[in-house]
């Protein structure tokens, strides 16, 4: 008589309402980081969640839109954390390991990166703009409670929103141009441009000249703003 052969794959396991939910999100997730938006459809999502389509349409009756905007919104939750980190230590260390985990994020979530930030033709709408907004009006209260400045003023505010909008610039361009520099010469790049426009606008705002002060105060002998000084002078010295 013969036997059965036994099954030597993972067993079926059935999902909760929200584990499912959170599965077709992180599915999304991993081929937007692949693919622009645009490019993916239901049918590759419930392929590489490994189930049907109609179950996808049953957690995101939108279709793609729907489920597009929620692995944003999950994303977004990703890059706000971002810059949470601890509130110790020189404002270089805090504003280095912050960077650390955003160009990890870029570095990871590739096409996924540059649909949250530009969206694809098909799936921009006003949401979709309204989710990347918060992660950057997140990212700049992240900023201003590393400063200890509850109230910026209209100069520290354009300093701290353009730096960021020199980080999403940057992060694309490092995308489009096959991830050169290497990541730790990018983060420290960046950190030198957030030192520069604090420098340059301390000569013209009190409230930035204080925030530079403070930041100073905590700094490592040898660290990022010395770094900087240092290689601002030995570019223009006259060369032999």
């Amino acid at each position: 008589m013969s036997s059965r052969p036994a099954l030597t794959g993972p067993a079926y396991r059935r999902l909760s309402v929200e584990e499912r939910h959170a599965q077709l999100i992180t599915s999304a997730q991993r081929l937007f980081a692949r693919q622009a938006p645009e490019d993916v459809s239901l049918d590759d999502v419930a392929r590489e969640a490994g189930v049907s389509r109609p179950l996808v349409y049953r957690y995101f009756p939108g279709g793609k839109q729907q489920l597009y905007e929620a692995a944003l919104r999950k994303a977004a939750d990703q890059l706000e954390g971002c810059f949470a980190v601890p509130h110790e230590g020189p404002l270089s260390r805090r504003l280095g390991l912050g960077l650390d985990r955003y160009l990890a994020f870029v570095d990871a979530h590739d096409e996924g990166f540059v649909a949250l930030l530009k969206g694809g033709s098909v799936v921009r709408t006003s949401r979709t703009s309204t989710i990347v907004d918060r992660v950057r009006h997140a990212a700049a209260g992240q900023l201003f409670a590393h400063m200890q400045v509850s109230e910026p003023g209209p100069r520290l505010l354009l300093v701290v929103r353009t730096w960021i909008t020199t980080v999403e610039a940057a992060s694309l361009i490092w995308l489009d141009e096959n991830k050169e520099p290497a990541l730790d010469e990018l983060r420290d790049w960046l950190m030198d441009q957030f030192v520069a426009q604090l420098v340059v606008t301390a000569g013209r705002d009190g409230q930035t000249a204080g925030v530079l002060r403070g930041a100073a105060a905590l700094e490592e002998p040898g660290g990022q703003l010395d770094g900087l000084l240092e290689r601002t002078l030995a570019a223009l010295a006259p060369k032999d």
